[in-house]
């Protein structure tokens, strides 16, 4: 966890239905969009509602961003917004009992929990890593097909099995 967008509130003092709202200053944006390999991260802003009951905290709400990433093919700048509902639980951290770790099977439903230290959560972190999740993983500038096209690289259309009955289907005409 890093404190790029770091907004810990205590635990004794989230009261059931309070809404938040946060909003990154300059240099939180520039350190998230440092950690996420971002060219830059034009506003990173969230609101949610927090339900309590007892050490397990849900907070639901709305992210949005406005920012840049490079181009996987031509390195170009490729703008981006980010507008995403979110749903995540905050939960003690597990008590280490002092066997060996054993694997763990994530179902979907385990993919929103954040833990936290029993004193508080942080919800800046938790929206931070919210952003990661929602990036385009491979975003594509205006010219990176023409850039592939010239490099030589086949589309998945060309290249793909459909593509190859085609042309055996034109070499037998």
């Amino acid at each position: 966890m890093t404190d790029d967008f770091a907004h810990r509130l205590p635990l004794n003092q989230i009261r059931d239905g309070e809404r938040v709202d946060l909003s990154a200053d300059e240099p939180e944006r520039a350190g998230v969009a440092e950690r996420l390999g971002l060219r830059g991260l034009e506003r990173l802003e969230a609101h949610a509602v927090l339900d309590r009951k007892g050490e397990i905290v849900r907070a639901r709400g709305r992210l949005k961003a406005s920012l840049c990433q490079s181009c996987v093919v031509t390195d170009e700048p490729v703008d981006a917004r980010i507008d995403e509902a979110f749903d995540i639980y905050f939960l003690p951290e597990p008590a280490a009992d002092g066997s060996e770790e054993e694997e763990v099977e994530l179902v979907e439903a385990d993919c929103d929990v954040v833990f936290h230290d029993g004193s508080a959560i942080d919800l800046g972190s938790a929206i931070a890593d919210t952003l990661a999740l929602g990036l385009d993983p491979y975003p594509r500038s205006a010219g990176a097909e023409a850039a592939l096209k010239e490099a030589g690289v086949l589309s998945e259309a060309e290249a793909g099995p459909f593509a190859a009955l085609a042309k055996l289907k034109r070499s037998d005409s």
